[in-house]
């Protein structure tokens, strides 16, 4: 059985090809509507998988395309069109199936079965099919400097597996230990979705930041919605972090930030020391910011991918305090404004862990650094 499946994220065609393929399936894929149409004229597929929601409408062009051919093939559109009136027009072009994202491997394998016939799948492969095919595709920056014996590379690995849209890069920050070697074995069969980015000299948690993000911003290859950054002993659960995006997509922010803030049924620890020096920071960001923010220096958020260039471009002045520049460096784009594009929202779980590279002599000097940022931002 032939399959062709049609959809601009690389990160879903990939995924689909290699579970199809899996199962038994002869599978192409096409990453825009005109490519599709060029395999519909040689490749002859049984079923044509489909998101209606590319770029200039050329879903519905390829739609288009089979009805006034006469393919004889089924049509699967797989999308996160929300639109009934759009999603009932569908129809009349011949569609036979509609899935909407998020949607689970497993539920599209029964669904393409039912579809064209195929053979009974063997149930290792559905419970192995529970992964989740994301609405929209993220990058996730995740710094990482001398993390070789603190890397839960299980957790990793587990999340992005059954996350089909997420694309983890790992940023190693010059690490004089065995990090760089102990992320290139995790990458290793899995480069579809997780990358290593070398920084041979050690630039500081900002500018290994910063150079994740660019270099995910500027695959354009990748076709990202949004990109963030997390931190790498995964203070932050990975669950927590999708919440994150689950907001900015729903609203029209262009930074969600993560907030360390105790609150009723939060899992919210830090160490006691760090928790005061904590608190005084916090104060005087807030004078500098203008901005009623309780928490600019948690280790996640994410970000529109159309402001990264913008926040990124140039080199922070400080190692640590990035986060406050980012802030500002929206707020001079977009002035006042910037505080309806901000969005601060509370973690459910955060856990202080051990080895953290911010010393109390770091700490201490922050109150300089931010005098810094205070003047060069003025």
């Amino acid at each position: 059985m032939k399959i062709i499946t049609i959809d601009e994220k690389k990160l879903i065609v990939k995924s689909l090809k290699s579970k199809l393929s899996k199962i038994g399936y002869e599978v192409q894929t096409a990453r825009t509507g005109k490519e599709g149409i060029e395999l519909l004229k040689t490749f002859k597929p049984d079923l044509v998988t489909i998101d209606i929601n590319m770029s200039n409408l050329e879903g519905i062009d390829v739609l288009k395309y089979i009805k006034e051919a006469g393919l004889n093939t089924k049509v699967m559109v797989i999308t996160g069109e929300k639109e009934e009136g759009v999603i009932t027009d569908l129809f009349d072009y011949g569609v036979d199936e509609y899935i909407k994202k998020p949607a689970t491997l497993s539920e599209i394998i029964i669904k393409i079965n039912k579809l064209v016939g195929m053979c009974a799948v063997p149930d290792e492969v559905f419970e192995e099919e529970k992964s989740i095919i994301r609405e929209r595709c993220i990058g996730v920056v995740i710094p990482c400097y001398n993390e070789e014996d603190r890397l839960l590379t299980n957790r990793f690995v587990s999340f992005v597996k059954h996350n089909v849209g997420y694309y983890l890069c790992f940023v190693n920050d010059g690490s004089t230990d065995n990090t760089l070697q102990v992320l290139e074995e995790l990458r290793e069969g899995k480069e579809d979705y997780i990358d290593v980015f070398n920084c041979e000299k050690n630039g500081g948690k900002a500018e290994a930041v910063r150079q994740g993000m660019l270099h995910l911003a500027n695959d354009k290859d990748l076709a990202l919605d949004y990109i963030g950054f997390l931190d790498a002993d995964l203070s932050t659960d990975l669950n927590d972090f999708d919440d994150l995006v689950k907001t900015i997509d729903a609203y029209n922010y262009k930074v969600v930030s993560g907030s360390r803030i105790s609150r009723m049924g939060a899992n919210i620890t830090k160490a006691s020391a760090r928790q005061v020096i904590s608190l005084t920071i916090n104060y005087i960001i807030r004078k500098i910011l203008g901005m009623k923010f309780k928490d600019t220096q948690c280790g996640a958020k994410v970000l529109d991918k159309d402001v990264i260039p913008s926040l990124f471009k140039d080199k922070f002045i400080t190692r640590w305090l990035f986060d406050v520049e980012m802030f500002l460096r929206l707020k001079k784009q977009y002035g006042e404004r910037a505080k309806e594009l901000i969005y601060e929202q509370p973690l459910k779980r955060w856990v202080h862990a051990d080895g953290s590279k911010l010393s109390m002599r770091d700490s201490l000097k922050i109150g300089s650094q931010l005098f810094r940022i205070a003047t060069h931002y003025k």
